[in-house]
């Protein structure tokens, strides 16, 4: 538990005037490049811009210290001492960036004369089909730049994706470099509105979601029968806003099917956006490609290398945490002071001896879910500890695994604290809340276990890398 620090309003000021990619940069975190913007590359959901940051997933915000504190679980005092050194001064690259800025016009790169480099490119690099390339060509969508770099000594070309809205406008423009060598250059046009990336829109129902343009094209060639007649949308990042617009006002698009990555990010995103549409009562179908992406499933279709897809490291970790939970479930039994007991269960998870925690979490777990199945019974409700434990393993989803692990044990003791409200003769909504609590106990107590596991594994893949290097290092002496 953190002690108290007093921080003056001038301390507290400069710790959340610290750039927050200086700090990030200076702990390793990589990111990437998002228009005037960056992204986590862990966590692409999150921007930051100077001191500000915000994640378009939880649609929260703010500066630096609560960055601290969402994101690497520090306590307030924490927070700050970590921004600035012993005399409560900035130790980081600081910077203020004002809420309200004036947006700049949105305008498109300028043209350049043909499309020879692109279309060498797009056929030659990408294996994508002559004639949707010229297809998006034609009808405006798709043009080679060529621009000046700042000192106008050298000329830059690339393929210019462009989104236009419902009347035909440009209002979205995605740059992808188009040379071989050295690292590619891509992102959105200052001032690009996020809802009009680029997209095609058929006449039928159904509309397909991509995360880049080349996905996109990618995908068209190797299904191309009939591809007018669909719809297309590529986010140019993983946001929602374009998929959800493009169904606003385009009323005859009900059935979505997610072509996100094969990767983390892609594999959270998909999860997130499947959850938004059912919510919003939209048919909602997942295909995922074989390799990463859909231009290396294109390329293996050509026999030629491609990336392998990646797999979300929280679910092996599920089936095993899972499992271990199931075969816990025969030890406990509910009784009168069964709140007493899971009280001291979660009171054993207060303590730095992780071992110990996961231990505890993983007897919390089976206890919630042998309470909640008590609940059902109560209720005469069909509800056996088969039924409970699928829920809590299909209920399981990696995107909504981010929070710290200080914040999961908060949920926890919510949780405990909204049961122990209930006092007397209570209804039958409440008893159902009561049950729904204790698996959300359980699906709380499972995402924190996974979150320390998956810790220690990085832990141990970097020492073994340390062990490595310092192998190599002797062999060469």
């Amino acid at each position: 538990m953190s002690t108290y620090i007093h921080f003056t309003e001038e301390q507290k000021k400069k710790a959340n005037s610290v750039d927050l990619v200086d700090f990030l940069e200076r702990q390793g975190e990589k990111l990437l490049r998002s228009g005037r913007e960056k992204r986590l590359a862990s966590d692409r959901s999150i921007t930051i811009r100077g001191n500000r940051w915000y994640d378009h997933e939880t649609g929260e915000g703010g500066l630096a210290i609560d960055f601290l504190q969402n994101f690497y679980g520090l306590s307030f005092p924490d927070a700050v001492t970590k921004l600035l050194d012993e005399q409560g001064e900035i130790i980081y690259k600081t910077t203020d960036v004002k809420e309200q800025e004036e947006r700049k016009p949105f305008v498109l790169p300028r043209k350049h004369s043909d499309m020879r480099r692109v279309f060498a490119y797009m056929i030659k690099q990408r294996c994508i089909d002559r004639d949707i390339v010229s297809f998006f060509a034609r009808n405006k969508m798709l043009y080679e730049s060529s621009e000046l770099s700042k000192d106008k000594t050298k000329e830059y070309h690339n393929a210019v994706f462009v989104g236009l809205d419902e009347n035909g406008t440009p209002r979205h423009a995605h740059k992808q470099g188009i040379y071989t060598k050295g690292k590619k250059f891509k992102g959105n046009i200052e001032s690009s509105d996020s809802c009009y990336s680029f997209n095609y829109i058929g006449k039928g129902n159904k509309l397909y979601v991509f995360e880049a343009p080349i996905d996109m094209l990618s995908f068209i060639t190797i299904y191309p029968r009939d591809w007018q007649s669909h719809s297309y949308i590529s986010l140019c990042g993983v946001s929602e806003q374009a998929m959800l617009k493009m169904i606003e006002i385009n009323p005859h698009l009900n059935h979505v099917i997610l072509c996100l990555d094969y990767d983390i990010a892609g594999i959270e995103t998909t999860e997130k956006f499947y959850d938004i549409l059912i919510d919003r009562k939209i048919r909602c179908d997942k295909l995922m490609p074989k390799y990463k992406d859909w231009n290396e499933d294109l390329k293996a279709s050509l026999n030629l290398p491609v990336i392998p897809r990646e797999e979300h490291p929280h679910y092996p970790l599920r089936d095993k945490v899972c499992s271990e939970i199931y075969s816990l479930t025969s030890e406990f039994k509910s009784t009168d002071d069964s709140l007493t007991k899971l009280n001291k269960l979660f009171h054993r998870c207060k303590t730095n001896n992780m071992e110990q925690i996961v231990e505890t979490l993983k007897q919390l777990s089976a206890f919630s879910l042998l309470l909640a199945e008590r609940e059902y019974k109560q209720m005469e409700i069909s509800q056996g500890i088969d039924v409970i434990q699928n829920r809590l393993y299909y209920g399981f989803k990696a995107h909504e695994n981010r929070s710290r692990l200080n914040s999961r044990l908060d949920m926890i003791g919510q949780e405990i604290l909204k049961i122990s409200r209930y006092e007397g003769i209570i209804s039958k909504d409440e008893k159902l809340n009561i049950a729904k609590a204790y698996e959300s106990i359980a699906q709380h107590s499972l995402k924190a276990i996974i979150l320390i596991e998956l810790q220690e594994l990085k832990q141990e893949q970097k020492q073994e890398q340390k062990q490595e290097q310092k192998q190599i290092k002797e062999m060469i002496i």
